[in-house]
């Protein structure tokens, strides 16, 4: 990438004064500071608006630093590390008394990822040291995949952003917790609890269910990020409709709709919906899913509408796309 080396030394020097640096990963883009400065990490919380009971991910770039943000590395731990990292799996460890409480949203646990983007991992070790990396969005809109993305969201005076292209995970990264010689997984994502479960030797338990979780209040604390109800929204009204359903779920909208769909053929076509077309895969469809809801967006529909996907059965992955979009066509 043109400019690397330079982009990465105003990045340093922005986020050793306290300042933020939106980041690429394979997953989504995340809005970086100094992992172990309260004040920084507060800004965070302040530009994205992010409640302050939901939890951040502490982005590392390997192990060696993992270790020095957690009080205790088990076992599980670094056997996932070494099979999944750098890569989408945030693992959920006792946190060290370095890690300030607002980056666990007070919480005793912290969660650490080793993102896999080489402008990331060079910007983790040109800094020297851990980054809070929670999506670089407004909290509870729609994560962000590119950095115009980004830019569209914060002014440059108070994000710089490090262009790495687009995100080729396009969902969060699962999270996994090894806290007490349990392992769950709080978050789905591209890495599977079966998968998960074959490196450990055991099986892993899927806390969320695929159901979608509320947070009771403000005074208690996600145990991951990702757990609020009403997450990843686009602006415009959305619903999840079975295919079937499409005509009815559309009757009483008296603008234009966007319909998105991965099977466009069974949808019928009309002078007030737009069709989006989506992958037929689950990966390909999780790439796409945020650019996806961004362009519906553009369009300033009445309503979106977003034919279910296929369920966990036939790949792992859609699991967690459903979860998604659960959670964006929630409204608390």
């Amino acid at each position: 990438m043109d400019g690397q080396p330079e982009q990465i030394a105003e990045a340093v020097t922005r986020l050793k004064s306290g300042g933020l640096v939106a980041f690429p990963t394979e997953t989504v883009y995340g809005l970086g500071a100094d992992a172990l400065s309260e004040a920084a990490v507060q800004r965070v919380f302040d530009v994205k608006g992010r409640p302050a009971h939901n939890p951040l991910i502490v982005h590392v770039s390997g192990e060696a630093m993992a270790k020095r943000v957690a009080a205790e590395w088990p076992e599980d731990a670094q056997k996932l590390a070494e099979r999944f990292w750098p890569g989408p799996l945030s693992i959920v460890v006792p946190k060290a008394a370095s890690v300030p409480g607002i980056v666990t949203g007070g919480g005793p646990n912290v969660a650490v990822r080793c993102p896999s983007h080489p402008l990331t991992l060079s910007l983790l070790e040109a800094f020297g040291g851990p980054l809070v990396g929670p999506s670089a969005n407004v909290s509870g809109f729609v994560s962000p995949t590119t950095a115009e993305h980004v830019r569209e969201a914060f002014e440059a005076r108070d994000v710089l952003v490090l262009d790495g292209g687009a995100c080729t995970g396009g969902i969060e990264s699962t999270v996994v917790s090894v806290v007490g010689g349990m392992a769950r997984v709080l978050r789905s994502g591209l890495i599977d609890a079966a998968v998960i479960g074959e490196v450990l030797g055991r099986v892993v338990e899927c806390a969320d269910s695929g159901v979608v979780s509320a947070i009771p209040n403000a005074a208690t604390s996600a145990e991951s990020p990702g757990q609020l109800s009403s997450h990843y929204s686009p602006q415009a009204k959305a619903v999840m409709v079975e295919a079937p359903d499409v005509d009815k779920a559309v009757a009483t909208v008296e603008r234009e709709c966007v319909l998105i769909t991965h099977s466009p053929d069974e949808i019928r076509s009309g002078p007030k919906r737009h069709v989006i077309s989506m992958p037929g895969d689950a990966r390909g469809y999780a790439r796409r899913l945020y650019a996806a809801l961004r362009e519906a967006d553009a369009m300033h529909p009445e309503l979106i509408v977003i034919v279910t996907p296929p369920d966990e059965s036939t790949n792992p992955v859609w699991r967690a796309v459903r979860d998604r979009l659960k959670r964006a066509t929630t409204r608390e």
